[in-house]
């Protein structure tokens, strides 16, 4: 793990301005991003149900907002292990109008978490600009030219889901984004609309997941920005839940932020969480600690 609290590496934090739709823009580095989940599903396993309808969803948006979040993740099938897969129909028919209904309220950025293209085009069309495919592009790679020709943002995951795996988990990772932007050149997008997420606890065990964040840090040969999702993950789980037959969720809330604070320091750019306000604010210690860094660099 390449960390130093003495002299953090100035180039993971330099400024670069992440091109998303409806020309909107995010500069990234010297500041954590935040952007929180807004499950509109009832049965993602830690908030299924509880914004399921357009007024729960916007109070809960509101709420994330006012937290810090530059940008509010929209999903409507569930990607937890073993998760019902739904029609493209009835995914549409609880993201689509959630989605309408921030962009009329709220000038805060929208990513709609889809695999699929046609889900990401109405998506985009009706006030998202950005595609967070858990897939990669691979599952419906049409959802790359729905990106190009819209000049989206996307966020890029990597899965160890339905496939064999590399046994080292950064040739792994290597060898799933390697096909992903060849996909993502193929269509045209820009490299300035691309986000790279390891996909932390899909298809990952606990120290698979716990040797990805020791070297988190050699992501950053990709020369892309990274995003975090470790939120309330089931490796996290293992680590600080008290009572193995309870999730605890403010004991896995509280185990993100400090996975946010060690991934921010390896270069880590925007983290994907439930809670917006806890990692806020675990967040800013690092951003101090990395901004103390560039003063002592620079004087």
């Amino acid at each position: 793990m390449k960390l130093s609290f003495n002299r953090l590496e100035s180039d993971l934090f330099r400024s670069r301005t992440w091109k998303v739709g409806h020309g909107r823009q995010l500069e990234l580095g010297p500041k954590a991003i935040l952007m929180g989940i807004l499950n509109v599903t009832p049965d993602s396993f830690s908030d299924g149900g509880h914004f399921s309808n357009i007024d729960a969803a916007l109070s809960q948006a509101e709420k994330m907002i006012g937290e810090g979040a530059h940008i509010i993740d929209v999903g409507g099938e569930s990607t937890k292990p073993n998760g019902t897969a739904v029609t493209a129909d009835i995914e549409q028919q609880r993201v689509i109008p959630v989605i309408e209904a921030l962009a009329k309220n709220f000038d805060t950025l929208i990513s709609i978490d889809t695999y699929r293209a046609e889900t990401a085009e109405l998506g985009v069309k009706a006030g998202a600009h950005i595609v967070n495919d858990v897939w990669g592009l691979r599952r419906e790679e049409d959802i790359a030219d729905v990106v190009a020709r819209h000049n989206a943002g996307v966020c890029i995951m990597h899965t160890g889901r339905d496939r064999d795996k590399d046994d080292d988990v950064i040739n792994d990772q290597k060898l799933w984004f390697r096909k992903s932007l060849e996909i993502a050149t193929r269509a045209s997008i820009a490299d300035n609309a691309i986000i790279l997420d390891p996909g932390f606890g899909f298809a990952k065990n606990v120290d698979e997941n716990l040797e990805l964040m020791l070297r988190f840090s050699e992501l950053n040969q990709f020369e892309y920005p990274i995003l975090a999702g470790a939120s309330r993950k089931r490796f996290i789980g293992a680590l600080v839940d008290r009572d193995p037959e309870n999730i605890d969720i403010r004991s896995r809330d509280i185990g993100t932020s400090a996975t946010s604070v060690l991934l921010r320091m390896q270069g880590a750019s925007i983290f994907r969480v439930h809670d917006v306000g806890l990692n806020r604010d675990a967040l800013a210690i690092a951003d101090g600690l990395i901004k103390r860094s560039a003063d002592k660099r620079s004087s």
